[in-house]
């Protein structure tokens, strides 16, 4: 796994980079606005923080997609959101 390396983030950022990359609905907009990492860099930390078949089905499922991209999305009525995300500051999805 990383370390600090990675733009000098703290473990948990890293961790929430990488959680709302893997999220299909979370566009990379949304974590440079966050985080200031573009898509190009977003990708490259989970290049470097995933097995390679998990980085392989990643991007496979990503390039592309409408969702990741706002550019690309149908709808412009406001963003997304899980109902089971919790305000920003917590970030924590509840384990069932």
């Amino acid at each position: 796994m990383a370390t600090k390396t990675d733009h000098n983030l703290s473990q948990r950022d890293l961790d929430r980079i990488i959680e709302m990359a893997w999220e299909d609905r979370t566009p990379f907009d949304a974590i440079e606005f966050q985080f200031g990492i573009p898509e190009k860099e977003v990708i490259e930390i989970m290049r470097r923080n995933m097995k390679v078949s998990s980085w392989r089905m990643w991007r496979k499922r990503v390039q592309g997609r409408k969702t990741k991209h706002l550019k690309k999305r149908t709808f412009t009525e406001g963003r997304h959101k899980c109902s089971r995300q919790r305000h920003i500051s917590g970030n924590k999805i509840s384990k069932r």
